[in-house]
């Protein structure tokens, strides 16, 4: 049975991983860089992870269970209000969600699972949301592939509008801008209606 020297140990290595793989991504990041960020041997790492591939497994467990335990709130409808969304803000470190964006963007059969992941989740509240789709798989498929895009190109958007999206305000300018996007419909009616249309019928043609 691990001691709880060990279990510390075990979150330093974790954590130390988790900021490099976000940074390096899984392929930059060795056993020894890891190791020597979370102040500890790479036997030790070893002897609690086994290999490199156990310990990013680790993460992306540790990961995906952060992200849902923090959205958990907004899914089932109780984590609105001004506290709760400054909540969630600050509760999401960029970090997390960077790893996200590098582990599904590296074209492992790793992080094409937790991309799927994301999108079962999205699917699930679709299901409750007061949101109608013609075809719930695309459209949370797509809805997450639209905030991880925000994670992509944060070197771009924060360049493109003068402040780091690293720091707390350029975040919260960031997910300000995206609320905006989410909060008003940017086609008419009568145009929604004309696309879905053609749409549909280029989709029935190749069935």
């Amino acid at each position: 049975m691990s001691s709880s020297t060990d279990l510390t140990a075990r979150a330093r290595i974790r954590e130390a991983a988790i900021a490099l793989f976000a940074e390096r991504g899984i392929g930059g990041a060795t056993i020894r860089d890891i190791a020597e960020a979370a102040g500890v041997s790479s036997g030790l790492l070893r002897h609690h992870f086994g290999s490199k591939e156990g310990l990013r497994d680790a993460c992306d467990d540790y990961v995906m269970a952060e992200l849902a335990r923090i959205r958990a709130p907004y899914l089932d409808g109780t984590g609105y209000g001004e506290q709760g969304l400054l909540d969630a803000i600050q509760a999401a470190p960029l970090v997390l969600q960077t790893y996200v964006v590098r582990s599904t963007m590296d074209g492992s059969p790793t992080g094409t699972k937790m991309f799927e992941r994301m999108v079962d989740e999205g699917e699930r509240w679709l299901a409750t949301a007061p949101v109608k789709s013609s075809d719930p798989r695309a459209y949370a498929a797509v809805l997450v592939a639209l905030k991880m895009g925000m994670y992509l190109l944060r070197e771009q958007i924060s360049a493109a509008i003068g402040v780091d999206t690293r720091t707390p305000a350029g975040q919260a300018r960031m997910f300000r801008a995206a609320v905006e996007i989410f909060a008003q419909p940017m086609l008419s009616a009568d145009l929604a209606d004309q696309a879905y249309a053609v749409l549909d019928r280029l989709i029935s043609s190749q069935e």
